[in-house]
């Protein structure tokens, strides 16, 4: 019994250390030299608006795509969609449906269709970049580039590793599709 247990605490060990190079290591996509389309904000998590809006006023585009959460959960961001419009981009904020990172690779998708946008930056945290640039890739027939944030604390990006590996488990596994 114990050799068992051994060897499931080492699997979990290695796992969770790759799973660190992962999610937690993968750097930044390069930003376009010529600009992008769009900058999509996904939600889960307060500090992803800050570097969405600093991008735009980066100028790496001039459309923000924002989508939705609850004011409780981000009230910045409910502010943002529900306040008055800003006048140096043009602000789009859509409810995600279902609400997942599956259901904003189809919003946004839908909005790339929509709007024929060649390329958009994906702006979510470093630890979940990984499985949403797969998800995003199925969706949406744009060039993607994935912008990662590392402002969430230490122990949400622990508990996020063995997070991230069921929910991209599941992502290729029974969820497939768009």
């Amino acid at each position: 019994m114990r050799q068992v247990f051994s060897v499931i605490a080492l699997i979990f060990v290695i796992l969770y250390g790759v799973g660190i190079w992962l999610f937690l290591l993968r750097p930044d996509d390069p930003l376009p030299r010529h600009g992008s389309d769009a900058i999509v904000v996904l939600a889960g998590s307060d500090k992803r608006l800050p570097l969405a809006l600093s991008l735009i006023k980066q100028r790496v585009a001039n459309t923000l795509l924002v989508s939705e959460d609850t004011a409780q959960a981000d009230p910045a961001r409910y502010k943002l969609c529900h306040g008055s419009k800003p006048k140096t981009y043009k602000l789009i904020c859509e409810e995600a449906d279902p609400f997942s990172t599956r259901g904003e690779a189809r919003m946004s998708a839908e909005a790339a269709t929509r709007d024929h946008w060649l390329s958009m930056v994906v702006v979510t945290s470093r630890y979940h970049l990984y499985r949403a640039e797969k998800l995003f890739a199925r969706c949406a027939n744009t060039t993607l580039i994935m912008r990662g944030t590392d402002a969430d604390p230490w122990w949400r990006k622990a508990i996020e590793v063995p997070i991230e590996w069921a929910k991209l488990i599941r992502a290729v596994t029974f969820q497939r599709g768009c």
